[in-house]
Formats: structure tokens, C-alpha cells, sequence
């Protein structure tokens, strides 16, 4: 039996982990967060929304139906870095395909295992979400704490054009009722929200993230689309500069980052939250129906209801935090939710989202 590689995950703050090497061997840097999900590793792993980010699993066992080849949400594992407890390495599904060890080795992303996942959890809880490094090739801490130091924050950072297409192209399906073109932005766009969008009857074409206003107003859309995405939603200054031209002109529907680019468009501002919402178990209460939603959610920034313009009512409230879970602008046709009604993975409480933007669409 082979002697496992010994790794460490060192925080900013100085907190140190000792496990084994997980996936492939290496060293890797990013903001040490956490995921609540009991499912969904694969999903989550691919989500280009946690670029730059070492996401931890809190579930203890990670791994138990494998990798499969359809549960993907973009062309690559996005993630900087995986931190689980115990890794099933013998994956039990008919859909299986490989073990999460090998798909982690094969797209050379590095993981530790064999740490107690709940402390990493409750210390980014207490003490927010901070850098982190985790190493199996270096494990001096002296060493490692000098190049964590080198690090920038997430604040400020603009991820978009790190994991946006670089040009555009179309979505190709074989779905014959497309009656709405859309323009979907991407800032990190997820493959199930063009599955959804699609399934709603939308012909879509997917466009980078620095596309111009003049260049969307050309290609003539029913409706523009602005996608989820990774880092600090104000450093996109180029998307909240596109989506004010737009405003009026045409539908405009966001989720994520696009929701808060929608609200900096409009006027509000945005703020950092101690350690984010990751989950697919977050009460949202709907404010015009009252009714509750559990929904799926990865963001790290929130928008600030108090710098709400006079010409947006929030839609939707978080529960656990009394966080902006949504809005729509009152005299022009745009709305947004913070959340994932995509739900890949997480339950379907919200996909009445995309049929909302359609009504838009075909008035």
C-alpha cells in the first residue's frame, strides 16, 4: 500500500491544516471558502463562479457516484483548489465515469482531504473568508506564508474576463420552438441556464464580456441575459457601463453577478459579506407572494438594500441574513435575483424566473 503525500492547507491568519494530498499534487492559491451542499461536487467544481476560489465541501464524503460526463456546468474545472474530509474513492452510479481523484489529477487541480472539514468551516464562519494555500510539495509554513502575502484580496478583483468567452457564438440545440432571440452576456455563464433559457423557447447567442452596448443593439435581441460570474461585482465597470446604455431599450434579466451588475447599473451600491452564501438549501422569502424558496446560491458580495434608487423595490429577501435576494426596476423592464434558480445542483423552487423573462420578451 502506498504511503500517502502529506499536504497542508496554511490560512492568512495563520491557521494551519494538516492532511493528504488530494487530486493532483502540487500548490495552489485562492479564497478559502465553504459549500453546504450534500450533492453536487461535480457542479460545483465546474461553476466558473468560484474562480480563484479553494471551495470546502462540508459534507464528510465526497466522491460516492463519481464524475460522469453530463453533470458539468462549463468546459473545465474552475475551482482553484478542493478541501473534503474523506474521498470515496470507489464511486457507486451506473453514470459514473471516473473517480474525483482522477478527474482532479486529470485537470491538474490540487485538493487536500483528511482535515476536519467542520473546523475549516467554523473558522471562516467566525473569522470570514480569508486566503488560502494548500501545498504537498512545499510544507514549510515560513515558506508558504510568504507567498500567501503575495496574494491579492477579492475585493476589487475583476474575474469576469478570466472565465468569459473571448468571442461569441451560438448555443447550439435541437430545439425547433425557438421564438425569442436572446443576448446571454457571459461573465461565467452556467451550461444550465442555457439548457433552461432554451426550454423556455429562447434561440441564443452568448457574448463576451466586454461586448459593447452598440454591438448587442446590432445584433437586435428580445432580450438580454446577464449571466453569474466570479469576483467583485463594482470592478466590472465596463458591464455596468453596457447595461446602463441598455436600460429601456430592451428585457434585461440577471442572476448573480448579473444581478449586481443590474443594481450598479441602476444606481445602488454593493458590499463584500463575511464569508458568502454557498448552498443549495437558502431560504428566500418572495416579497410580493410571500411564499418561501429554497434555493441554490455561490456569491460572496451582496447589494446593499439600503442604496436602493426610489425606481427599485427588492423582490426577494434572504432569510438567514436579510440580504438582497432580488429586484426589479419599476419603470423599465429589468429584474434580477441573487440566487441560482438554475438550481444545478439544488432544488427547482425558482425556474418560474425564466418564464417571467419571456412574458417580458413577448409583450
Amino acid at each position: 500500500m502506498n504511503k500517502e503525500r502529506q499536504a497542508i492547507l496554511l490560512l492568512e491568519d495563520g491557521r494551519e491544516f494538516h492532511g493528504s494530498s488530494f487530486g493532483y499534487e502540487g500548490e495552489t492559491v485562492g479564497e478559502v471558502c465553504f459549500n453546504t451542499g450534500m450533492s453536487g461536487y461535480q457542479e460545483i467544481l465546474t461553476d466558473p463562479s468560484y474562480c480563484k476560489q479553494i471551495v470546502t465541501m462540508t459534507a464528510p464524503h465526497i466522491g460516492n457516484y463519481g464524475i460522469n460526463k453530463e453533470d458539468i456546468e462549463s468546459d473545465r474545472i474552475q475551482v482553484s483548489g478542493f478541501i473534503i474530509k474523506e474521498e470515496s474513492d470507489v464511486p457507486s452510479n451506473w453514470r459514473a465515469d471516473q473517480p474525483i481523484g482522477n478527474y482532479l489529477k486529470d485537470h491538474k487541480i490540487v485538493g487536500i482531504r483528511n482535515i476536519d472539514t467542520r473546523s475549516v468551516t467554523r473558522h471562516i464562519r467566525d473569522h470570514g473568508a480569508m486566503n488560502g494555500i494548500i501545498s504537498s510539495i512545499d510544507l514549510n509554513i515560513e515558506s508558504l506564508k510568504e507567498k500567501l502575502s503575495k496574494v491579492p484580496t477579492m475585493v476589487g478583483l475583476d474575474l469576469a474576463q478570466i472565465v468569459s468567452t473571448q468571442s461569441s457564438f451560438h448555443w447550439e440545440s435541437n430545439s425547433t420552438s425557438k421564438k425569442y432571440k436572446v443576448a446571454a452576456i457571459d461573465y461565467g455563464i452556467k451550461f444550465n441556464i442555457l439548457r433552461l433559457l432554451e426550454e423556455s423557447g429562447c434561440d441564443i447567442t452568448i457574448f463576451p464580456c466586454k461586448t459593447s452596448a452598440a454591438e448587442i443593439l446590432k445584433f437586435n435581441p428580445d432580450g438580454i441575459f446577464l449571466s453569474n460570474g466570479p469576483g467583485d461585482p463594482s470592478a466590472v465597470k465596463y458591464g455596468i457601463e453596457m447595461v446602463k446604455e441598455l436600460l429601456g431599450i430592451k428585457p434585461i434579466f440577471g442572476i448573480c453577478l448579473g444581478h449586481q451588475i443590474l443594481s450598479l447599473a441602476l444606481g445602488a451600491k454593493t458590499f463584500k459579506l463575511k464569508f458568502g452564501h454557498r448552498g443549495i438549501n437558502h431560504p428566500v422569502q418572495n416579497m410580493k407572494t410571500g411564499q418561501i424558496e429554497i434555493t441554490s446560491q455561490n456569491h460572496g458580495f451582496a447589494v446593499d438594500l439600503n442604496s436602493l434608487p426610489r425606481n427599485v423595490i427588492s423582490t426577494h429577501i434572504n432569510l438567514n441574513d436579510k440580504t438582497s435576494e432580488g429586484i426589479r426596476c419599476t419603470d423599465v423592464d429589468a429584474f434580477s435575483v441573487q440566487y441560482h434558480p438554475e438550481s444545478s445542483p439544488g432544488p427547482h423552487d425558482s425556474r418560474y424566473l425564466f418564464e417571467q423573462f419571456i412574458k417580458l420578451m413577448s409583450k
